[in-house]
């Protein structure tokens, strides 16, 4: 079994609609990029083993001229998934490589760890803007199945949390512009 928290993600994106490896990298990418991400070259391995182990299964599309590879959930797939989902989460993280820099910003001096303070801000306040617009796109579409509304609520986290970034990067520009 590969790492399961890459299987489970998968398998949940896979619960709401077969997908080809591409258009899961790309959900990635968009929908969950504020809190998971993963490469290529961790997804198409995953999916494979998901097909091993009996937890999705894979079809061509010869339709599409290109012979893509089309996954879906299985139904020991969701099974597996509702058991994850029932687990208590083990680890929650927050890894972000500007802290780093700005923690041994003595060493660089304050220009520099300011510069990278104004990207994380750039950065923060850019995806502040696109969870604005899902959240504004979440409560006026359709929820056939009722996912939306957990949708909703992760985009009320990153809007929040996103919204304390900017609030913490504009107390902390002054303090490194005025050193």
């Amino acid at each position: 079994m590969t790492e399961k928290k890459l299987d489970c993600v998968i398998l949940g994106l896979l619960s709401h609609e077969e997908m080809t490896g591409y258009e899961i990298k790309r959900r990635m990418d968009t929908s969950l990029s504020y809190f998971w991400g993963a490469s290529y070259g961790s997804i198409y391995p995953t999916l494979e083993s998901l097909v091993k182990d009996g937890l999705a299964e894979k079809r061509s599309d010869d339709n599409s001229g290109r012979n893509k590879q089309i996954y879906s959930i299985t139904e020991k797939g969701r099974e597996h998934l509702k058991n994850w989902l029932n687990e208590p989460a083990k680890r929650d993280e927050l890894r972000y490589e500007t802290l780093l820099k700005l923690f041994f910003g003595n060493e660089a001096g304050a220009p520099v760890t300011a510069g990278h303070i104004r990207a994380f801000r750039d950065k923060s306040k850019a995806a502040l803007d696109q969870l604005l617009a899902a959240r504004v796109n979440l409560i006026s579409a359709p929820d056939e199945d009722g996912s939306h509304k957990y949708y909703l609520m992760t985009v009320e986290f990153g809007i929040k949390t996103y919204g304390a970034y900017l609030e913490y990067c504009d107390e902390i520009l002054p303090k490194l512009e005025n050193m």
